[in-house]
C-alpha cells in the first residue's frame, strides 16, 4: 500500500484526522527513528505502528503478552481488509503452520506475538530471514522491575532488539511512572529525544469514590443506572467475585464470573460472552481485562481497593474506550487497606517496600478533597492545572453548600476517645447507633455514654461524616490495624475553640444524566437501537464481537446525521473503504427506511459535525481561532502561552488553517526556526522541487540534518507566498 499515514487513516480505518501526537510518531517511525510511546488506554497506541506497517516492505513485529488482545487486533484488522497472523500458545498446530507460511511467503503485514514465542530461536531465524521493518513492543512496562506488572521474558528483549538492528523500534504502553519511562528507554536504548508522552487524562471518564457501607446495595443501585450497557466490576478475592455474581444474577442482571479459579474453557467462554454482548455485566479479580479492546464499557466498579494506582488507572481504562462518557465508581473502605496490608507483609522486604509507597499513593489519591485528576495525573508526572474538572465526584460536590457539623463531630470524637482510640470507624458508628452487636456487648460499650447518641444518623450519613473527619485531620488511622486516633486539632473542636464544617447527608450514588457521548448531542436513539440489532445480527453470524463490524461511536454519528448515500456513509467517524464495501448498503437499507416512515431529512455533516476543540473566547474551532490570531499580529509565542500548547501544536494549526484556503502571514514565521537563513534558502528550494505535501522526503533529502519542526515553520513560511489553495 503506498498510500500516505493521511489517506491510509481515512481510507482503512475511516478517521478524518489523527488524534494528538500519532502523526508525529508514525513520521518517526517511518523515519526509522525509535520512539517511546506513552498514551492512556484507549488513546490511539495501535495506530500507531499499524499505519508504518502498511508502507513498510518488511514485516512489522507486534511484542503482546495478552493473547486476548492479540486475537482481538488481528480480527479487527482483517475486518478491514489488512492482512495480520498472530503466533503464541493459544493457537491450534494447523492455524499455526498457517501463519508461519504466510510469514515466509510475505503476505502478511503484521504479526503479533507473544515474548516467550519470539524468544524461541527458531521463530527468530524465520524473522531474520522474513526481514523485520519495524519491531513494536506493546505493555512496554513489562520491561521495569520498577513497574507494577514486570515480566522477567521482557528483559531479553533488548537481545532481540540488537538482533534486528535494522528494524526501527516503537515501545508502547499506558501506565509508566517517569522512572519506569527511563527504565524502558535505558534497556531498549531508545533516546529520550525520541519519547511522546501523551497526556493521561482521560475525559470521558467521570471519576467517583464512595464510603462503602452496603456494597451490594451500592452496586445494584449503580449499575440499575445502566440499563442494557456493559460494564465491569472488580472484586479482591475469588470467593467476593462469585457470590456477588451469583447475588446480581438472582437479581436479574446479565452477569458472569471471572477469576484465575475457573477452568480456562469457562473463563474463555464468559469472557467471549461479555465481548460479543451476549452478557453485559463481568464481577473479576484483577486477572480480567488486560487485552480487552470492547470500545463499550460504560461502567467500571471497583467493589474493592484496587492495590495501586497503576492498576486503578489501568482498570478504569477499560471503560470508554471509545471516546464516550462513563462512569468509574471506587467503594472505598479502611478495612479494604488492612486486605491489602496482609498480603504486603508477606512479600520480600524490598518488594514490601515498593508496596508499600504503592498503597500510600493510592490512598492520597482516595482522600484528597480537591479534584481527582491533579493527585492521579501527578502520579504519572503530568501536572493538571485546571482545578475544577468537572468530571469527578470532588468537583461537583463543591458546588454545595456546607453544614456546621460540629456537634457530629464532637460526638465521633468523644466515641473515639471512650472506646480507647483502638477501633475503626464501623465500631465507633455501632456505639454511636445503639447497635447490639457481638462487639459492642463483648467490649460492654453498650455502657458508654456515648452509647446511642447517634441514632438521628443513619449508618451511611455517619461513614460519610467519619471520612470527612480523617480529611479535616481531626482523627487520624493507624494502617496496620485500622483504629482511629484523635490529633491535636480534635481537641480545640471538644473546647469549642473551632467550628467544623462539612456535609451530612451521604452522597447518593447516582450517575448525572448526560447520554454517553462525548462530542455528539443529538441522535435518534431508537435508530441507533435499530443500528445496533443489526450489528449484533452480523456480528454473530461472522463470530466476531460487535464492535469489530462497527464501534457505538459511529452508530451514533449515523442516528445523528442520517446519511442516505454510500457518499455519505463514508463521511462517518471509523468507515472505512472496506467496512463501506462489506456493510454500507445493509445498514443504509435501515436508515433510509427509517427515515422515510419518520419524515426525516438527512443531516449534513459539516453543519451538525460532532463538536471539535474549540476556542474559549470565539467560541470557533481551535486552528481558526489560532489562525486568525496570528493573521492579526498576535506571535506564535504568544499564542504558545495563551493555548498552552507547544510550538509544533501552533505549527500544525496553522497549517490546517492554510488547508482551509486562507492566507498564513510570512513575517514573525522565521523567528521561531533554529535555521540559518542560508538553510532556509536551501529548504525552500527543495519544497520547489519536491513539492509541500509531504515532509518525510524533505527530511530525508537533507539527510536528517534538518528537524521535523523546522520543517513545518518552513514549508508555512514558502506556502504563505502561495495562494490560498488546499493541497490535493
Amino acid at each position: 500500500m503506498k498510500d500516505n499515514p493521511e489517506k491510509i487513516l481515512k481510507k482503512v480505518f475511516g478517521y478524518d484526522e489523527f488524534r494528538p501526537l500519532q502523526a508525529e510518531i508514525i513520521d518517526s517511525v517511518l523515519n526509522k527513528q525509535d520512539a517511546l510511546v506513552i498514551m492512556p488506554t484507549g488513546g490511539g497506541k495501535s495506530i500507531c505502528y499499524q499505519i508504518p506497517a502498511l508502507i513498510f516492505k518488511g514485516l512489522t513485529v507486534v511484542v503482546s503478552p495478552l493473547i486476548s488482545l492479540m486475537k482481538d487486533q488481528v480480527e479487527q484488522l482483517a475486518e478491514l481488509g489488512v492482512s495480520a497472523v498472530c503466533l503464541n500458545s493459544s493457537i491450534l498446530r494447523e492455524e499455526y503452520g498457517k501463519n508461519i507460511g504466510l510469514i515466509k511467503q510475505g503476505k502478511t503485514n503484521l504479526l503479533y506475538i507473544a515474548p516467550e514465542t519470539l524468544l524461541k530461536p527458531g521463530i527468530l531465524d524465520l524473522l531474520s530471514s522474513a526481514g523485520v521493518s519495524c519491531l513494536a513492543i506493546d505493555e512496554a512496562h513489562c520491561i521495569s522491575e520498577w513497574g507494577h506488572d514486570f515480566r522477567p521474558e521482557y528483559r531479553q528483549l533488548a537481545d532481540v532488539r540488537s538482533r534486528f538492528s535494522d528494524a526501527v523500534c516503537i515501545a508502547l504502553t499506558a501506565t509508566a511512572t517517569p522512572r519506569v519511562q527511563q527504565d524502558i528507554k535505558n534497556s531498549l536504548n531508545i533516546k529520550s529525544s525520541s519519547e511522546y508522552i501523551g497526556s493521561f487524562n482521560r475525559e470521558n471518564l467521570f471519576i467517583r469514590i464512595v464510603p462503602k457501607t452496603d456494597p451490594v446495595d451500592q452496586t445494584v443501585s449503580f449499575i440499575r443506572q445502566f440499563p442494557d450497557q456493559s460494564g465491569i466490576i472488580y472484586c479482591f478475592s475469588r470467593k467476593q467475585v462469585e457470590d456477588l455474581s451469583e447475588t446480581l444474577g438472582q437479581k436479574g442482571f446479565s452477569v458472569r464470573p471471572y477469576h484465575a479459579g475457573l477452568s480456562g474453557e469457562e473463563r474463555k467462554k464468559n469472557q467471549e460472552l461479555f465481548i460479543k454482548d451476549d452478557v453485559l455485566i463481568i464481577v473479576a479479580t484483577i486477572a480480567f481485562g488486560m487485552g480487552i479492546n470492547k470500545p463499550n464499557v460504560r461502567f467500571v466498579i471497583h467493589y474493592d481497593l484496587p492495590k495501586n494506582i497503576e492498576s486503578y488507572y489501568q482498570e478504569i481504562g477499560r471503560s470508554g474506550r471509545d471516546g464516550l462518557r462513563s462512569e468509574c465508581m471506587l467503594l472505598f473502605s479502611y478495612g479494604d487497606i488492612q486486605k491489602i496490608k496482609y498480603f504486603i507483609n508477606q512479600k520480600p522486604a524490598h518488594e514490601k517496600r515498593m508496596a508499600n509507597i504503592h498503597l500510600q499513593a493510592l490512598l492520597k489519591f482516595a482522600e484528597t478533597d480537591i479534584c481527582r485528576r491533579i493527585p492521579l495525573l501527578s502520579y504519572f508526572g503530568e501536572e493538571y492545572s485546571i482545578k475544577k474538572c468537572g468530571m469527578c465526584d470532588n468537583c461537583l460536590s463543591d458546588e454545595k453548600e456546607l453544614q456546621d457539623i460540629t456537634v457530629y463531630a464532637q460526638k465521633f470524637l468523644s466515641c473515639v476517645k471512650r472506646t480507647g482510640e483502638i477501633f475503626g470507624a464501623a465500631h465507633v458508628v455501632d456505639v454511636l447507633r445503639g447497635s447490639e452487636s457481638k462487639k459492642v456487648l463483648k467490649f460492654g460499650h453498650q455502657s458508654l455514654s456515648t452509647y446511642g447518641i447517634g441514632k438521628d444518623l443513619s449508618k451511611k450519613q455517619w461513614f460519610h461524616l467519619s471520612r470527612q473527619f480523617l480529611h479535616k485531620g481531626l482523627v487520624t488511622q493507624d494502617m496496620e490495624y485500622g483504629g482511629l486516633n484523635l490529633t491535636e486539632k480534635a481537641w480545640d473542636v471538644f473546647k469549642g475553640k473551632e467550628n467544623v464544617y462539612g456535609r451530612i447527608e451521604a452522597e447518593e450514588i447516582k450517575v448525572v444524566k448526560k447520554r454517553p457521548t462525548e462530542n455528539i448531542t443529538d441522535f435518534d436513539e431508537k435508530l441507533f437501537d435499530r443500528l445496533r440489532k443489526k450489528r449484533k445480527e452480523i456480528a454473530d453470524e461472522a463470530k466476531v464481537p460487535p464492535y469489530v463490524i462497527f464501534s457505538d461511536r459511529t452508530l451514533i454519528e449515523i442516528s445523528a446525521f442520517f446519511p442516505q448515500t454510500i457518499e455519505n456513509m463514508n463521511n462517518i467517524y471509523g468507515i472505512g473503504e472496506e467496512k463501506l464495501k462489506k456493510y454500507g448498503f445493509i445498514f443504509l437499507e435501515i436508515i433510509c427506511e427509517y427515515c422515510e416512515k419518520h419524515g426525516i431529512d438527512e443531516r449534513p455533516k459539516e453543519i451538525g459535525q460532532r463538536k471539535r476543540k474549540t476556542s474559549k473566547q470565539t467560541g470557533k474551532p481551535r486552528h481558526v481561532a489560532i489562525g486568525e490570531a496570528y493573521n492579526a499580529g498576535e506571535s506564535i509565542e504568544k499564542i504558545m502561552t495563551q493555548y498552552s500548547i507547544k510550538l509544533v501544536t501552533v505549527l500544525d494549526h496553522l497549517f490546517k488553517y492554510y488547508l482551509e484556503s486562507n492566507k498564513i502571514r510570512s513575517d514573525g514565521l522565521l523567528s521561531v526556526s533554529a535555521l540559518s537563513q542560508k538553510d532556509v534558502q536551501a529548504v525552500l528550494k527543495t519544497f520547489d522541487r519536491l513539492g509541500p505535501e509531504y515532509l518525510s522526503p524533505i527530511f530525508m533529502e537533507h539527510n536528517g540534518d534538518v528537524s521535523y519542526e523546522d520543517l513545518k515553520i518552513t514549508r508555512l513560511y514558502y506556502l504563505s507566498e502561495k495562494p490560498p489553495l488546499p493541497l490535493s
